[in-house]
Order: C-alpha cells, then structure tokens, then sequence
C-alpha cells in the first residue's frame, strides 16, 4: 500500500491552474485504464 501511496504523490502536479491538473489528472486516469485494460487480456 505504501507503495501506491509513494507512486501517487509522484504523479501528482504542483501546478494550481485547474485546467492544467484537470488534464494531468485525466492522462494519468487514462494511462490507469490502459494498464488495468492490457493486464485484463494477459489472463
């Protein structure tokens, strides 16, 4: 779990425009369901 918290806090963006952490935040949700949608075709 620490691992997730640490992977989390490094993704995160310092920049206080919403629209520039709305779009890291939906390309970091879309690299999440690549990864989860490629790991669900290996079984």
């Amino acid at each position: 779990m620490t691992e997730f918290l640490r992977l989390a806090r490094a993704l995160r963006t310092g920049c206080e425009d919403p629209g520039t952490r709305f779009a890291h935040r939906l390309r970091v949700g879309l690299a999440v369901a690549a990864l989860i949608l490629i790991f669900s075709f290996l079984e």
